[in-house]
């Protein structure tokens, strides 16, 4: 077996572990070639793969082709001239495959096959982070010593920002090759000061502008609408920030030995709904969380010495996917978090989002925060409870 190490501009700290396994596993040597099982393994903590899914591709050595497939299928079947009668699934030299859909008939399928491609976070739920198919294999080698590895892998899950190559492969995702622009962004508000910061202006980029879509637009009203396009083109909301997605941080309370935060998912992409989305959150104090009220919550603890990172997502069958653009593309969950008198403050945005945070959808996508970063606080706050607290604006 041959891994690939990633390189430095693929490494999230957030997850430094994380990666994409594929093993291409020999099972058994036919007259021509060999029968293979392919498997990929999501071992990112947060970031999964989404519908429309993986697509999986790699070069011959030689000239191999493919005499069949069971759990997958070629996207193309190339150019298969040279044979006559018995004709084979793929003759490309340099194939793709996709996953295929739920309820396709029995003898197409195998083991964590037939997903439509949607691969979960190793972090939400292991056993829906695997993904295998079978494939038989001709024109090739037959035995250990004259097989040859295939090469030039390449994984979209479901657009760009995968690197890798051969058996066994390591496959790391990078947000430089995945998009130039961010793709959500964060906006701030709390509950001793009527302002909302909002997100800057084009956070996301300002390219689809004149394409945009107001929200009271006769388009809307339109028979498919909602279908997405083959290049995954958004029909995004006209918005200050032109993002697909806004996050909202509101700190709503501040108790004696707990404050309470409400934070909100909006999408505003017509096209696109996000099955498991996740949205991953860095606060200092994400090591007292004592309650997530509609939400699932889970620590990620990279490194052993420091808890302050946590990802979020949506409880099954009742929010793990947040809807298009319009009346129902939102989610929200509201959070009680325990004091640490000795480091708590509301001063100089200490409890707002620290600035890795991420949203993840189909891939990461990084949060641009607003500036000014957070609300200034008042002179003086008084807080419906026994204590009354004093606070000063700092320079």
């Amino acid at each position: 077996m041959h891994v690939l190490w990633f390189d430095a501009a693929a490494f999230d700290p957030l997850d430094p572990n994380g990666n994409i396994t594929i093993k291409w596993d020999i099972m058994s040597w036919t007259p021509d070639g060999y029968v293979a099982v392919v498997t990929l393994n999501n071992f990112q903590m947060y970031r999964h793969i989404m519908s429309p899914g993986w697509t999986l591709g790699w070069t011959w050595a030689r000239r191999e082709v493919i005499w069949s497939a069971v759990g997958a299928q070629a996207t193309e079947q190339g150019d298969c001239s040279r044979f006559k009668g018995n004709i084979p699934h793929s003759c490309k030299r340099n194939p793709t495959f996709v996953d295929l859909l739920p309820g396709v008939p029995y003898n197409q399928q195998f083991t964590n096959c037939c997903k439509v491609g949607v691969l979960g976070a190793w972090g939400q739920d292991p056993s829906a982070a695997v993904s295998t198919f079978q494939l038989s294999v001709g024109s090739a080698g037959t035995s250990n010593r004259t097989v040859r590895l295939p090469r030039n892998f390449t994984l979209l899950g479901p657009g760009p920002g995968y690197t890798c190559v051969t058996w066994n492969v390591t496959c790391t995702y990078s947000q430089i090759l995945a998009r130039k622009y961010p793709s959500c962004c964060v906006s701030l508000s709390s509950f001793y000061n009527d302002t909302v910061v909002p997100c800057p202006p084009c956070t996301c980029g300002c390219q689809t502008k004149d394409n945009c879509v107001k929200s009271d637009s006769k388009i809307l009203s339109m028979v498919g609408v909602n279908t997405p396009k083959k290049d995954n083109k958004p029909l995004l909301q006209c918005t200050r920030h032109m993002c697909p997605v806004r996050v909202h941080w509101h700190v709503q309370h501040n108790y004696k030995d707990y404050w309470r935060v409400k934070v909100s998912t909006t999408n505003f992409n017509y096209r696109m709904n996000y099955t498991l989305w996740t949205l991953v959150v860095q606060h200092p104090n994400l090591n007292n969380v004592t309650q997530v009220f509609s939400f699932d919550y889970k620590p990620l603890v990279p490194y052993e010495s420091i808890n302050d990172t946590g990802m979020f997502y949506g409880l099954k069958f009742f929010n793990d996917q947040l809807m298009e653009a319009g009346p129902f593309g939102n989610v929200q969950s509201e959070m009680l978090l325990r004091k640490d008198k000795n480091t708590f403050t509301l001063k100089e945005g200490w409890h707002f989002l620290a600035k890795s945070t991420s949203m993840v959808m189909s891939a990461s996508y990084p949060l641009l925060m607003p500036t000014p970063f957070c609300p200034t606080l008042p002179i003086k706050i008084y807080f419906p409870s026994q204590h009354s607290f004093h606070y000063s604006f700092s320079s």
